[in-house]
C-alpha cells in the first residue's frame, strides 16, 4: 500500500517511555491492580504517544508463525440485499482460503464505525472490509502504517490512501436517467438516500448531468434527499404523485427506496403511467418488473477479497481502486412510456 510502513509500537515501547516495567503497562492496559493513578496516567499518555493498540504488540510475530485468518468485514446492513450479497461474495472468496469472517452492520453511524474498528483490531483480525459511515477515515492511518490490509468497497476512501472496491455511481445515475429521457421523460422526480453518503451524491450528480444535456431543467422539488426507509419513500413519492404536475417519471437511488416507489405508485393505480427505475437489484424485483441499474455485488466482493488477501501474502503494490462495471436490467418499469396529454 502507498501508506509510509512503520513498525508498530510495542508494549516495551510504552514501557520505555513511561518509564515502568513491561509488566505494569501490562497491568494498566488489562486493567489490573495495583498500580497508582500517577503511573496509570503516565503509562496512558505514551500509549497516546506512540498510537499503541492493546494485542496488536504481538502482530508481527503472529503473522510469521500463523495468522489468526479472520477478516474483519464492517457493512452497512448486512440484513439489506445489497450487503448481505457483497458479504456472500467476500464469503466464497474467502472460504477457498480458509479465511473466517467477522462481520457487524454500521447503519450509516460514524461512531459506531470507530467502536466497531477498535474491537476488531483489538481482536487481532489479519485485515479490514469498510463500508465506510465516516466522513474521513485518516483514524485508521496507525493502523495501516502497521501494515493491516484494508479494503473500503461501495464509497471510496478519505484522508487515507487504501484499495477501494465501487462502481461508478456517477455513470449508473447517468444511465438510469439517460433511459427515461429516452422514452420521452422530462419531468423526473429522484430519491436518495442521505446526501452525507458519497454514493447519493455521485448518483444525484449522474442525473442531473443527464438532464444538463437533454435540456431538461429538474423541476422544484423533484430531487428528494435523505430519505431512509421504504416508509419514507413511500410517504414521498405519494407526495408527488399529489401534485398538480406530477412527475412522469422517478429514479430511486437505494433498494429499498424502490419498494417504497413501488408501494406509492400501486396504491395511487398510477404504475401503468409513471415509469420507475431504482438503483440496486434486488430478491423479487424482477416479480415486480422493476427496471434497475444492478451493481454486480459478489462480484464487488470477490474483488475486495482478492485485494485484501493478496495484501496478507505480502503485495506491497500501490492502493488499487477498482471499478466493478453495472448493467442496466430493463424490466418494465422502466420503459413506461410518456402518456400524451
Amino acid at each position: 500500500m502507498s501508506t509510509n510502513s512503520k513498525p508498530r509500537a510495542t508494549m516495551r515501547d510504552v514501557a520505555a517511555l513511561a518509564g515502568v516495567s513491561l509488566k505494569t503497562v501490562s497491568r494498566v492496559v488489562n486493567d489490573e491492580s495495583p498500580v497508582s493513578e500517577a503511573v496509570r496516567t503516565r503509562v496512558h499518555k505514551a500509549i497516546d504517544q506512540l498510537d499503541y493498540r492493546h494485542n496488536l504488540a504481538a502482530s508481527n510475530l503472529r503473522r510469521r508463525v500463523g495468522r489468526a485468518r479472520v477478516l474483519g468485514v464492517l457493512l452497512q446492513d448486512v440484513g439489506n440485499s445489497f450487503s448481505a450479497g457483497l458479504l456472500r461474495g467476500l464469503e466464497d472468496a474467502c472460504h477457498e482460503r480458509q479465511v473466517a469472517l467477522l462481520a457487524a452492520s454500521l447503519d450509516e453511524e460514524a461512531a459506531r464505525e470507530r467502536l466497531l474498528v477498535s474491537d476488531l483490531v483489538s481482536r487481532r483480525v489479519d485485515g479490514l472490509v469498510i463500508m465506510p459511515a465516516t466522513d474521513r477515515q485518516d483514524y485508521l492511518l496507525p493502523e495501516l502504517r502497521a501494515g493491516l490490509p484494508t479494503v473500503f468497497v461501495d464509497r471510496h476512501p478519505v484522508g487515507v490512501d487504501a484499495d477501494s472496491v465501487t462502481v461508478d455511481n456517477v455513470r449508473g445515475g447517468y444511465d438510469a436517467a439517460r433511459h427515461l429521457l429516452a422514452q420521452g421523460h422530462r419531468r423526473i422526480a429522484v430519491v436518495s438516500d442521505l446526501l452525507a453518503i458519497e454514493t447519493a451524491r455521485l448518483r444525484i450528480e449522474g442525473v442531473e448531468q443527464a438532464l444538463r444535456e437533454a435540456g431538461v431543467e429538474p423541476g422544484p422539488g423533484l430531487v428528494r434527499p435523505d430519505v431512509r426507509s421504504a416508509d419514507d419513500a413511500q410517504a414521498v413519492v405519494t407526495e408527488l404523485l399529489g401534485r398538480p404536475e406530477p412527475p412522469t417519471a422517478v429514479i430511486t437511488l437505494r433498494n429499498i427506496l424502490s419498494v417504497g416507489a413501488l408501494r406509492a405508485l400501486r396504491d395511487a393505480g398510477a404504475a401503468d403511467r409513471v415509469a420507475l427505475v431504482g438503483f440496486d437489484d434486488f430478491p423479487t424485483a424482477d416479480l415486480m418488473d422493476l427496471t434497475v441499474i444492478r451493481q454486480d455485488v459478489a462480484a464487488i466482493g470477490a474483488r475486495a477479497a482478492e485485494l485484501v488477501l493478496a495484501r496478507l501474502d505480502g503485495d506491497e503494490t500501490p492502493a488499487r481502486h477498482v471499478t466493478v462495471p453495472h448493467r442496466l436490467i430493463q424490466r418494465g418499469t422502466g420503459e413506461v412510456a410518456v402518456v400524451p396529454a
